[in-house]
């Protein structure tokens, strides 16, 4: 493929100075390449980029759009020219971006998809029959390991459902971060950010048997002791916990994309579906920002329009 001179002091820009991965030199050139066949009627070896104005960067995107592109792959095609004519202009190839001028295109984010109350029980109901079955066809070495990965997967699901965790927050408790008298966890989120973490009484009762079986172990609850261990008494990576939760999902029918994280969606989703206030659910979530919150109200508004849908007679159009 003969590119122009132009495009391909940018792809050596890329690859020098920017590190950039051949993917990602692959995808710019793409784009960029899509703008000259598409706007300018030429192939790859187009190299007037001076004479390319803000009218014809509107009818590139008009073009993305009557292709049918989702507005995500517009956003990015749009952003592999804007930066390209960035760097025309930086080296005094061009005088103005053309890209720079268009209107930001905005994305919806997608809605996060959360578990409802019996999926949830599900899982919970999942997770000691898998470690039944895996005793009887031996896929568990002892019964006393495959009871001790039981309660303590059990504990995990509870506690990241009861108090919003995500993964590394849980995996990263120690047994000075608990507080199961008050019901409360001290969590640190991103950023090493702390905060509360509430504890529910399912959560405690999940969590006093597993520990149970710790101490059984002579695994003491040191206060900076990992809570949630490995078959060797190790800090549990959530690598592995992902790994074991695909398993439950299966066992329990319930669909494998499900991930710890969608225990902290449905947690969120659950607050607000049953009165919690948005500010509650920020703090709660050690969300910085509440417009990152107020995700979970559209998931919110969207399950009351579902089931008005389907139980108002007058609901269809």
């Amino acid at each position: 493929m003969k590119l122009g001179s132009r495009l391909e002091e940018y792809i050596r820009h890329l690859r020098g100075e920017r590190n950039a991965s051949e993917h990602t030199v692959e995808a710019y050139v793409h784009d960029i390449v899509e703008f000259a066949r598409l706007v300018r009627n030429s192939d790859e070896s187009f190299d007037d980029w001076m004479s390319v104005d803000v009218e014809q960067a509107r009818t590139f995107q008009m073009k993305l759009f009557e292709a049918g592109d989702c507005k995500r792959s517009q956003r990015r095609k749009l952003s592999a020219l804007r930066s390209f004519f960035r760097f025309l202009q930086k080296t005094g190839r061009i005088e103005n971006n053309p890209f720079t001028r268009l209107p930001p295109l905005k994305v919806e984010r997608p809605l996060p998809k959360v578990m409802n109350l019996s999926q949830i029980d599900q899982l919970l109901a999942a997770i000691p029959a898998y470690w039944r079955n895996a005793v009887a066809t031996g896929l568990a070495k002892t019964e006393e390991g495959a009871e001790f990965a039981s309660a303590r997967d059990r504990a995990m699901v509870e506690v990241i459902y009861s108090g919003g965790l995500r993964i590394s927050e849980a995996v990263g408790l120690n047994h000075g971060d608990l507080d199961l008298a008050s019901g409360v966890a001290k969590v640190r989120g991103k950023g090493k950010k702390e905060r509360l973490a509430m504890i529910g009484r399912y959560a405690a009762a999940a969590l006093q048997d597993y520990l149970g079986l710790c101490r059984e172990r002579g695994w003491t609850g040191l206060p900076e002791r990992p809570v949630f261990l490995n078959r060797f008494g190790k800090r549990l990576t959530a690598r592995s916990f992902q790994r074991n939760l695909k398993s439950y999902l299966i066992a329990g029918g319930l669909p494998p994309d499900f991930t710890p994280h969608k225990l902290r969606h449905s947690f969120a989703t659950h607050l607000l579906d049953n009165g919690a206030d948005l500010r509650s659910v920020q703090e709660l979530l050690g969300h910085e920002n509440l417009s990152t919150t107020q995700i979970y109200t559209h998931i919110s508004a969207e399950r009351m329009r579902n089931v008005y849908d389907k139980a108002h007679p007058r609901a269809k159009k």
